[in-house]
């Protein structure tokens, strides 16, 4: 084997580590809050952590921005998951609702689509941007709504990520919220981009 081939090897086992390893700390700080006041947080952190990656900045000290991130937006993260899980049970009433009356299924179901999209945004927007809480959310449907590409890679991000993990479940524990979040993370990061360059190209004329 030349070394061409060594270094390329070496370079996707290091990453390898690097995703379970976030995982694995995804994992352990949600437990460390119950759960339910650990999982917000230390999902920001995770994707603080695989936004810096996708810039290019891979030689972070992993533990130490993630337990920095957790701690800084802790109670902050904890007001998102908050509003999230009130989306999320608003879903669960709309899905209700739709079996008992047929005639409103597809506006109740688009409806439902965007809510779930939109929230697939709320990480990312809120670990690039430096905005309010109400701004967080306004940004992320906006975002969401003029960047169809970026969400149509996520989607098949998920699917392809779905059937991987469905033939071998066992790579879940140590993949399955890292790799979600790169998905989202990069297919996000498409649409943040863009947006930079056209506001450029507006200030520049």
């Amino acid at each position: 084997m030349n070394k061409l081939s060594m270094s390329g090897l070496y370079t996707l086992t290091e990453w390898i580590t690097r995703f379970a390893y976030v995982n694995i700390l995804w994992i352990g700080f949600s437990l460390l809050g119950l759960v339910v006041f650990g999982i917000s947080p230390a999902t920001v952190a995770m994707f603080t952590i695989i936004r810096k990656w996708i810039m290019g900045d891979s030689d972070i000290p992993v533990f130490q921005t993630f337990w920095n991130s957790y701690k800084k937006e802790f109670l902050r993260g904890n007001g998102l998951g908050i509003v999230i899980a009130l989306l999320a049970y608003i879903i669960f009433i709309d899905l209700n609702y739709i079996k008992l009356d047929s005639i409103i299924q597809i506006p109740l179901y688009l409806i439902i689509f965007a809510i779930v999209m939109t929230i697939l945004y709320i990480f990312p927007v809120y670990v690039h941007y430096n905005v309010t809480f109400f701004q967080l959310f306004k940004n992320a449907f906006f975002i969401m709504m003029v960047n169809p590409l970026s969400s149509i890679i996520m989607l098949i991000g998920f699917v392809g990520l779905f059937f991987v993990m469905k033939f071998l479940p066992a790579l879940s524990f140590f993949f399955g919220g890292s790799l979600s979040a790169a998905i989202i993370m990069s297919s996000c990061y498409l649409a943040f981009q863009k947006i930079e360059r056209k506001q450029k190209e507006a200030q520049a004329v």
